[in-house]
């Protein structure tokens, strides 16, 4: 048949196939055992087919009968159908400071847990501006406050850290 492959990794078709025997699966999924590659191009040949090798590592390679084009789109179809399936988890951040007031610091976990419960990440950042530096104690009493305000939401994954002029937590949702 036609070979309209771009991709170079794909699976090896007809000619291709350089191997004495292989393994034959016919079209409608009956095993026909182990035949030389000449009889096997016959068969699929006869057939209007491809002869696909769908398990080069085995001994001797599997290959099966089928239309190429076909196995390719439905294997393009499934990863389409993986793929959207798959939730990706996102990053979000909400700056405290070390001086927060209690309300303010109320918003900032309402938010928080607005974004846990969507199952996103939560990274908290406090920012030390000139001689706040030096209390970084101050920092690390803001943070465990935030995280025991969000302990039904969300678990600490990463503890308040120091790294320059930023201390940073990350919370990730509760698993249901």
């Amino acid at each position: 048949m036609f070979d309209i492959r771009n991709n170079k990794n794909e699976l090896s078709i007809n000619n291709e196939i350089k191997d004495k025997e292989v393994r034959l699966i016919d079209a409608d999924g009956t095993m026909l055992g182990i035949v030389p590659i000449a009889e096997a191009l016959d068969l699929a040949w006869k057939k209007d087919l491809d002869l696909v090798k769908i398990s080069p590592d085995a001994v001797p390679p599997v290959c099966k009968i089928t239309d190429y084009n076909k196995t390719m789109f439905e294997k393009a179809k499934k990863e389409k159908e993986a793929k959207k399936s798959q939730k990706t988890v996102e990053l979000k951040e909400v700056r405290l400071s070390v001086k927060i007031g209690d309300h303010d610091l109320d918003v900032k976990i309402k938010n928080a847990s607005k974004f846990l419960a969507d199952g996103n990440k939560v990274k908290a950042s406090i920012r030390f501006k000139g001689r706040q530096q030096k209390y970084a104690g101050d920092g690390t009493d803001v943070m465990e406050k935030f995280a025991e305000a969000l302990k039904d939401a969300g678990t600490v994954e990463k503890a308040p850290l120091v790294e320059g002029r930023t201390m940073t937590m990350v919370l990730c949702p509760k698993k249901a």
